[in-house]
């Protein structure tokens, strides 16, 4: 196992699991922040307006999208284009603060 990996066993199966480093207080509030104005942003209004969910593909009105940070705030990611997508409420809910990976690695 590589630097800053566990091993650890989750419904009979083993995987390795990236450990984040911790996020201070004030480095997630600086990046809800920066959220805030992404969301803002012409860029972002395109993102939404084609209505669709990344994660489950499904279509809704723009005003149904949520951002979501592919990487969590609390798990060290950032707030700029790289790292969020539109994605309906039940996705973002379901997601929470686990990353994709981890979602698809329990479905299994």
């Amino acid at each position: 196992m590589g630097k800053g990996l566990h091993r650890q066993a989750r419904a009979g199966k083993a995987m390795d699991i990236a450990l984040a480093a911790p996020v201070s207080k004030d480095s997630a509030a600086q990046e809800r922040a920066r959220a805030r104005e992404l969301r803002a942003s012409q860029w972002w209004k395109n993102q939404i307006a084609a209505g669709r969910c990344h994660y489950c593909g499904g279509t809704f009105p723009p005003s149904e999208l949520t951002m979501d940070h592919v990487i969590p705030v609390s798990r060290g990611g950032r707030s700029d284009r790289h790292n969020v997508v539109p994605c309906c409420k039940g996705c973002n809910s379901r997601k929470k603060a686990t990353l994709a990976v981890e979602d698809i690695l329990d479905s299994l």
